[in-house]
């Protein structure tokens, strides 16, 4: 039994079971892995960043990033400028290619499901799926607890 405060175990195994589909379909339309994806939109939001801040907002490990840095590099998605003030620093900027990429990858992934939407739902389906991405945005801005 679950109080108002406890999901239902049920319903949570459910909502992950028709998430993972659509992710991995999203996820197949686009030519850069979810990591770097994350690196472009970040930079896209935040103009700059450094290595490390970059590890905390993709949730991956500096050696991770340091990798996926140097590949957007050498695609000419990102570009690394020295700190003005502090010559040890380097920060990491989005290229306007890297800027072209990510409007790219965003338009894979929603084409499909453009598409799906489209012709597949009711429009009373189509309703409630609007209605709930306010909830679904919610839940993605939780801070994870560990």
């Amino acid at each position: 039994m679950t109080s108002e405060n406890t999901p239902d175990p049920m319903a949570v195994r459910e909502f992950l079971e028709v998430l993972h589909p659509l992710l991995r379909r999203m996820r197949a339309e686009r030519t850069l892995s979810p990591g770097k994806v994350g690196i472009l939109h970040h930079l896209s939001l935040h103009e700059r960043a450094t290595s490390t801040e970059l590890a905390a907002a993709v949730r991956v490990s500096p050696q991770a990033i340091s990798l996926a840095a140097r590949e957007l590099e050498e695609m000419a998605f990102i570009e690394r400028v020295p700190d003005a003030d502090d010559r040890r620093k380097t920060w990491i900027v989005l290229a306007g290619a890297g800027r072209a990429k990510l409007e790219d990858e965003a338009r894979a992934g929603e084409g499909w499901i453009g598409q799906a939407i489209t012709g597949q739902l009711t429009d009373d389906e189509r309703r409630i799926l609007k209605e709930a991405i306010p909830v679904l945005k919610k839940i993605g801005l939780e801070v994870p607890r560990g």
